[in-house]
């Protein structure tokens, strides 16, 4: 369980800097200059999610299980996978009307994956990951929404054609999901 902790400390910390130290990042944009910073900051991102599929894969061979969801909370996880997948696309699709209604689909998107696989996962470490990764985002997005309405942004209104595609998206990639690559990607398959 220590490496997944590390891993989500090290990878949702450094997510969190923008929240909590946003001077301390721009100084470090300045100082370094934006290449260097996006370099040093993919580096420890890559480290910290490697540490949390490790730490993940060793606590699943011996899981400490706080609850067995019924299987009505499957059905519904799935669901909820389905909109965070068409809030993922969303995020980045251009000139789509989800972008313009929601502002954050990514961190809209990351909560619902997290809901989703905490109703779906009863272990220690599902609810170090997914909560973690709830948490997070929950106080990301309150502090985005924040910066948003003190910088006075204006999302652009989108179009029908960019909102199709990322619906569009979103959809076949929860179907590669559902039925194929979740099961290869992590050995469990959610529909048999």
């Amino acid at each position: 369980m220590t490496v997944l902790i590390l891993g989500l400390l090290l990878f949702l910390g450094l997510h969190s800097v923008r929240i909590v130290a946003d001077g301390w990042r721009s100084a470090q944009l300045a100082r370094l200059g934006e290449k260097r910073w996006k370099g040093l900051y993919s580096l420890v991102a890559f480290a910290g999610l490697g540490l949390i599929i490790w730490g993940y894969a060793l606590a699943r061979q011996q899981p400490l299980v706080l609850w067995t969801p019924p299987m009505g909370l499957r059905h519904a996880s799935a669901l909820l996978m389905l909109f965070s997948l068409i809030l993922l696309a969303a995020a980045n699709v251009p000139r789509n009307r989800i972008k313009t209604w929601v502002h954050h689909p990514m961190l809209l998107g990351t909560q619902l994956w997290a809901v989703a696989h905490l109703l779906a996962n009863g272990s220690v470490a599902d609810v170090l990951l997914f909560g973690g990764f709830l948490v997070w985002s929950s106080v990301d997005l309150y502090a985005a929404v924040r910066r948003d309405r003190a910088a006075g942004v204006a999302y652009p209104g989108g179009t029908m054609q960019g909102t199709l595609i990322a619906i569009g998206a979103g959809v076949a990639l929860w179907l590669l999901l559902a039925f194929w690559l979740h099961g290869v990607l992590f050995g469990v398959r959610p529909f048999g």
